[in-house]
């Protein structure tokens, strides 16, 4: 208990905590779509997309944040496009972008002299990293994500599950997914600040797998994926700072151990019928 009233007197944990369980919640809820899709190496994807834009607005000089976001979204746009296409589908489509963007981020980092950059931060993350702008307009972005969820929570709901279906009563399944792949894209580059290129997908894709490790209702697994998804975050952060350890690294460890958990909860339960 002391250690966490210590974390909280001082404010880049604040700042950390706050960014964090916002944009796990938004993670979890994407990713619950994103994984009943088959499409959750897009979060994987897009990140390395981010990883790019950033090592560019650091190179420029202009905010990491405010220049990575429309980057992603028009990629993620493009991914949509490359899907539909005929000669390039699904995980070749997202590995071509994201190989891509990673060697290029890489490579303007290390060539260009007089950038004062930790490829670390980009690659892993840094709650060092997050300033009090950073809070601000993840604060603004993860409540528009959320509202848009759930204003869109039925169309989501039906393109995930049947798309020609969604089609064929008059969903524009076009927009609806335009939609869902710009909230992708801004969750994935806030998050990137904190957990870093390679890890913020995690957020995305254990709280979902987890949960479907005991529940079966599209709503139950959105409400306990985002559970896990918050409960995760929060109990890594606090033993990354108790124990000194990577903040991204101990979170992604304490979803792996959530997912070994429901694996037993939901295999006890099997055995007990």
């Amino acid at each position: 208990m002391n250690n966490i009233i210590e974390m909280f007197s001082y404010a880049f944990m604040v700042r950390a905590f706050i960014v964090g369980t916002l944009i796990s919640l938004c993670a979890s809820l994407i990713g619950v779509s994103l994984v009943l899709r088959k499409n959750s190496m897009i979060g994987d994807g897009l990140s390395h997309v981010g990883f790019g834009a950033f090592s560019i607005a650091t190179i420029l000089g202009f905010s990491p944040i405010e220049f990575s976001i429309p980057v992603v979204v028009i990629v993620s746009f493009l991914i949509l496009k490359l899907n539909d296409s005929n000669k390039i589908h699904g995980d070749s489509a997202i590995a071509l972008i994201s190989a891509s963007s990673l060697a290029i981020g890489t490579f303007l980092v290390s060539i260009v002299k007089g950038v004062n950059t930790d490829i670390n931060n980009y690659l892993f993350g840094s709650i060092l990293s997050l300033n009090n702008t950073d809070v601000l307009l993840s604060i603004i972005l993860s409540i528009l994500i959320m509202l848009l969820y759930i204003i869109s929570y039925n169309k989501i709901f039906a393109i995930t599950f049947d798309e020609r279906f969604s089609k064929g009563i008059g969903i524009n399944t076009n927009f609806y997914n335009m939609i869902f792949a710009s909230l992708c894209s801004i969750v994935i580059v806030l998050g990137m600040r904190l957990m870093g290129a390679l890890l913020i997908s995690s957020l995305i894709i254990f709280p979902t797998i987890s949960s479907m490790q005991y529940f079966k209702s599209f709503k139950s697994v959105v409400i306990s994926s985002a559970f896990i998804g918050v409960l995760s975050f929060i109990v890594g952060l606090i033993i990354s700072y108790s124990f000194e350890t990577p903040t991204g690294s101990t979170i992604v460890i304490i979803n792996l151990i959530m997912l070994l958990l429901f694996k037993v909860i939901n295999y006890l339960r099997i055995r007990r019928i």
